[in-house]
């Protein structure tokens, strides 16, 4: 029996992605990642598997030494009956107590905080990579825009060289 391939994989290993949150590396210094188990019930996951989910407003706390998942929008499952799940509940986050421990740690010393960057399956089970993020200000977001503008540029000119054209 073989597994099915992805298109859009997790790190490449063929581990469908459900959602990303692309805004994250715009507006955050992403300082360390952590992959996390996500505590579910029945009909989160089939909508999941439906590829339906948004990460936009989410983030995780950590409150009595537990870490939570908060602002995930997983909408209602299509076809569930009485027994659906709330779209915005607050989501449990499986981790090692070491894991936990460095977490809080973190964010209690500095302005820090904890991001979902990205949903994905992992032999059956769903995973969050959570990242400790730092704030980044405005004129960090437009150096950053200005420097990817720079070396795109630049390869431009090398390719146009490399063709003998003429710039």
């Amino acid at each position: 029996m073989s597994k099915k391939k992805s298109k859009k994989s997790a790190g490449g290993n063929g581990n469908p992605v459900v959602a990303t949150n692309r805004r994250a590396r715009h507006d955050y210094n992403i300082l360390e990642t952590w992959e996390c188990g996500v505590a579910l019930v029945g009909t989160e996951v089939k909508s999941l598997r439906e590829g339906r989910a948004s990460l936009v407003d989410a983030f995780a706390t950590v409150d009595d030494g537990e870490v939570w998942l908060r602002g995930l929008h997983i909408p209602e499952y299509a076809q569930g009956t009485w027994t659906n799940h709330a779209p915005r509940r607050v989501r449990k986050l499986l981790l090692h107590r070491r894991e936990i421990d460095s977490i809080a740690g973190k964010v209690r010393d500095g302005n820090n905080t904890l991001i979902p960057l990205k949903l994905y399956f992992v032999n059956g089970r769903l995973k969050v990579e959570l990242g400790l993020a730092r704030g980044k200000q405005d004129y960090d977001k437009r150096q950053a825009i200005k420097r990817r503008t720079e070396e795109r540029e630049v390869t431009r000119e090398l390719g146009r060289k490399i063709k003998g054209m003429k710039a």
